[in-house]
């Protein structure tokens, strides 16, 4: 298995979930459910990083390493690089970005995901699944992503991509798009060249980070999990069906 390193960004302040990473489910913070999911995949250190005294004091009463970041990140990546940097990591060490917000990612999609970086042609690694319905596939928060027949990423959007030009091609269209989950593996080199660049017109239109490296010429390869991840938590609805599932 590739080495790898898992980093958990984590900020307090949500406008949907303030508090977010501390909400309790079934009796622990949602923190460390993901810090737990963490531990359970093959890497070899996994760290919470954040800018809150609260999230650092929570992890660490649970035994998690913390890495204290500065505030003013616009992104989980941005944080995660500043850690890179703080950590003196080389360049060539592989990092995977789990989302402070999935404590429902299974530890084997973890290890798929760096796993995915023994394509020495990829800078970035992610994963997305076949869409399950329509109502996904044209909801602007569910981002679809195009590949390459190598597996490659061409393009991803809010919008309901690839176009039918012909409505007898619409499930063609529907096939071709997949729904991508929000954890990415990089090696440091990348990661720190991708946050030296300026957000790309296309990531500011979209507003998807992941966009500016494909602008800069960065491969992103593209796995499908055999397993489908659960839900993020953005909202009280997604936190409550947390709660159910983890009580199954």
């Amino acid at each position: 298995m590739t080495d790898f390193i898992v980093v958990i960004p984590s900020r307090y302040f949500s406008t949907r979930l303030p508090g977010k990473p501390l909400l309790d489910i079934n009796g622990k913070p949602m923190i460390q459910h993901v810090y737990e999911r963490g531990m359970e995949s093959a890497a070899t250190e996994v760290v919470i990083a954040t800018d809150d005294e609260r999230i650092a004091q929570t992890a660490e009463s649970f035994g998690a390493p913390v890495c204290m970041t500065r505030a003013d990140h616009q992104s989980g990546t941005e944080r995660i690089a500043e850690v890179a940097d703080l950590m003196a990591w080389d360049d060539s060490q592989i990092v995977v970005n789990l989302q402070g917000d999935e404590p429902s990612m299974p530890a084997q999609l973890i290890n798929q995901c760096a796993k995915l970086l023994d394509d020495a042609s990829a800078d970035i690694a992610t994963l997305a699944s076949p869409f399950l319905g329509r109502e996904d596939y044209e909801n602007p928060n569910c981002v679809k992503v195009i590949c390459n027949d190598n597996h490659h990423a061409i393009y991803f959007s809010r919008a309901p991509v690839p176009y039918a030009r012909e409505s007898t091609h619409n499930e063609l269209a529907f096939d071709s798009a997949l729904h991508h989950h929000g954890i990415y593996a990089y090696r440091c080199g990348v990661l720190r060249r991708f946050v030296k660049a300026q957000p790309s017109a296309l990531e500011i239109s979209e507003q998807l980070e992941q966009l500016r490296a494909l602008s800069l010429g960065m491969t992103i390869a593209v796995g499908v999990p055999a397993e489908r991840p659960g839900s993020g938590i953005d909202t009280e609805d997604d936190l409550r069906r947390a709660v159910d599932d983890s009580s199954a």
